[in-house]
């Protein structure tokens, strides 16, 4: 699903995602309501959501999408580089973001790359959004230190690659891991963690000064 204000760039992101014989565009939407309501009517696998749209912004939309049973991955979207908008974003549950001037095989990539299961952040983008929003020292590093000592040495591990960005791919390569197993070890980090995903536990990591 694609979730713009700007019907221009909906048919842009349309006509580019119809193009990948492995995706299926199956619904639009202008904003946060029309989105959510769309999303509870069919099943979607990936909402590729605005921040800033009238009535209901991609912040408050992302919120109320995870909350949906069979909730959506959600990438958000872009024309600015980094603030509090973003952060937010992720923090509410999306599964990464980009910008909108984004190479078209990037977009593609990140849809696949999401609905697999994995993160998908604007390389460059992420290390500066989490160096600006997030702290290791402090409360808030604290509670993260002591989240972080529920995981075992080898999810430590696993989880330090993760929050670099890296696939669960180059986790296994890296590791000498079967991608299965790096698929279990990510289950048992978010549920030991109390995250929804990679990208969340990937700024918990950072709170904790271990990325």
């Amino acid at each position: 699903m694609i979730v713009d204000d700007d019907a221009l760039v909906r048919l842009g992101l349309s006509d580019l995602l119809d193009g990948d014989p492995d995706i299926d565009v199956v619904a639009q939407a202008a904003d946060g309501i029309e989105a959510v309501a769309k999303a509870a009517a069919r099943h979607i696998d990936v909402a590729l959501v605005d921040v800033r749209m009238p009535r209901m912004d991609g912040i408050t939309a992302v919120t109320k999408l995870r909350a949906l049973p069979n909730a959506p991955k959600v990438i958000t979207l872009t024309t600015f580089d980094l603030d509090d908008y973003v952060y937010n974003a992720l923090a509410a549950g999306a599964d990464g973001f980009l910008l909108k001037d984004a190479d078209p095989a990037d977009i593609l990539r990140a849809v696949h790359v999401v609905a697999a299961g994995s993160a998908m952040l604007h390389p460059t983008a992420a290390r500066r959004l989490i160096d600006r929003y997030h702290a290791t020292t402090g409360p808030l590093a604290t509670a993260a230190q002591e989240r972080l000592d529920r995981l075992t040495p080898r999810e430590r591990d696993v989880l330090l690659l993760l929050a670099r960005g890296d696939t669960n791919a180059d986790i296994a390569d890296q590791l000498a891991m079967r991608e299965s197993t790096v698929k279990a070890h990510v289950s048992r980090i978010l549920g030991a963690l109390g995250v929804s995903n990679r990208v969340q536990a990937a700024l918990l990591a950072r709170d904790a000064g271990l990325s």
